[in-house]
């Protein structure tokens, strides 16, 4: 969590044939990244907004919410949603599970 939100590492999979949130993968050098797949391609940062409205919905946010931080050409990209990061925390805790 962050002051005014959480911060989240996605592994972001485009042309994955649909929009989905797949869980928890842990990498080689140890990180926990969310998994997620978009069906819209890597071009013109169509994949990331695709991404950003993705969890926008999931989490129950407006898009405007969701910002991207980092890897806007990396598959790991590192994602900020602001609002009350207790909340979003659980919302995402309850997402994981249900997924």
């Amino acid at each position: 969590m962050t002051a005014g939100g959480v911060t989240i590492s996605v592994r972001l999979t485009p042309r994955g044939g649909r929009d989905s949130i797949e869980g928890i993968e842990q990498r080689a050098d140890g990180q926990c990244v969310l998994k997620a797949r978009v069906r819209a391609a890597p071009t013109e940062g169509d994949a990331n907004a695709a991404l950003i409205k993705l969890l926008a919905h999931a989490l129950g946010v407006p898009p405007r919410n969701v910002s991207l931080m980092a890897g806007a050409t990396s598959r790991i990209k590192r994602v900020t949603i602001t609002g009350d990061g207790p909340t979003l925390a659980a919302a995402l805790e309850k997402l994981l599970r249900v997924g």
